[in-house]
């Protein structure tokens, strides 16, 4: 009891120590000097302070904070905003015809107005490119959009339903998660290969790619039905559908962007690998794969007009890649490396 007696001081002891900016001590043992700062020098208020002027903030805007500091969207985002007026105007670009084509011409090198030279067919291929532009583009855009659009409207319900509505649609899921979407696409493809258009290249991919988007969007909505501003709004009247599509999906969309950003660089790609494999495009509509097609009978004698389209369709896909990455890291902090 005489040592607790040593250890310990009240602080009335304290009180009547010294001057201000004193160092204080407790009566310890050796080696277990205590350092009590006086009470000026530890102005609390300014630790947890709070400026109220500054302006509200929200995830989104903090996001976007983020986004418009990283050299990595910057520079995405300059890329794709050219492909995107390449394709809404490839007009500006080139005043040739994609389809023009003149056999004396095949294989012919680069020349004034042609500066990636012709084809087999004797076609402009730095025109086809241009042009091709588009076509990938538009099965991108429009597969990701009918994909974010199915599975996040299957995802939503199954997770925030429950019960047997979501035993159904899970089984539903796994059964199109075990099919391969680029094998899938391709039976399915054989089956219609009569009538060949851009929307059936979507709509096949849409029917095999949903499920990844599913799979988060009902991960996100489970997490986010059990949260407060779920139950008060149950408590103050408002119906499931209401709180599932008012509150819950904007709550939920952070994960659905991430996906839907990086995945529409796959769906670029695997247009152009049906195009490439013969049953996506008609030949007639001019497109990176199917000229990726065309040219690798002359990979060996003529390599370049293999190279062009391909190289058209690398950048677009590495800038979408990018710019799925740049998003990631500003929606999803815990996802950041560095």
């Amino acid at each position: 009891m005489a040592n607790d007696n040593n250890i310990t001081t009240t602080e009335a002891e304290l009180n009547q120590s010294g001057e201000p900016g004193t160092e204080y001590f407790m009566e310890t043992l050796p080696g277990q000097d205590r350092y009590v700062a006086p009470i000026d020098e530890t102005p609390l208020q300014d630790v947890d302070s709070v400026d109220e002027s500054a302006p509200a903030t929200s995830m989104w805007a903090d996001a976007w904070r983020t986004l418009r500091r990283n050299p990595l969207f910057i520079i995405s985002g300059l890329v794709i905003l050219f492909i995107i007026i390449v394709a809404i105007a490839p007009g500006l670009f080139t005043k040739q015809d994609p389809n023009s084509c003149d056999l004396a011409n095949s294989l012919s090198p680069s020349s004034s107005g042609h500066p990636f030279g012709f084809d087999l067919q004797g076609c402009d291929v730095y025109t086809r490119v241009v042009y091709g532009t588009r076509t990938s583009l538009s099965v991108g855009v429009l597969s990701t959009l009918l994909v974010v659009l199915l599975g996040t409207l299957i995802g939503a319900v199954a997770g925030f339903f429950g019960g047997w509505v979501d035993a159904v649609l899970s089984r539903i899921t796994d059964i199109f998660f075990a099919l391969p979407m680029l094998l899938g696409a391709i039976v399915v493809l054989q089956m219609f290969k009569t009538s060949k258009s851009i929307w059936k290249i979507v709509l096949v991919l849409a029917l095999f790619g949903w499920v990844g988007v599913c799979r988060i969007a009902r991960s996100a909505v489970l997490e986010a039905k059990n949260l407060e501003f779920n139950t008060a709004s149950t408590a103050l009247g408002s119906t499931p559908t209401r709180n599932l599509f008012r509150h819950i999906l904007p709550n939920s969309l952070a994960p659905i962007i991430v996906i839907g950003t990086t995945s529409l660089a796959s769906y670029i790609v695997a247009e152009a690998t049906l195009s490439f494999l013969g049953v996506g495009l008609p030949t007639t509509t001019v497109s990176w794969g199917g000229d990726i097609s065309s040219a690798q009978t002359n990979l060996q004698t003529d390599p370049l007009v293999l190279f062009y389209p391909s190289a058209a369709l690398a950048i677009t896909v590495l800038a979408f890649i990018m710019m799925g990455d740049a998003v990631k890291d500003a929606l999803d902090p815990k996802s950041r490396t560095a």
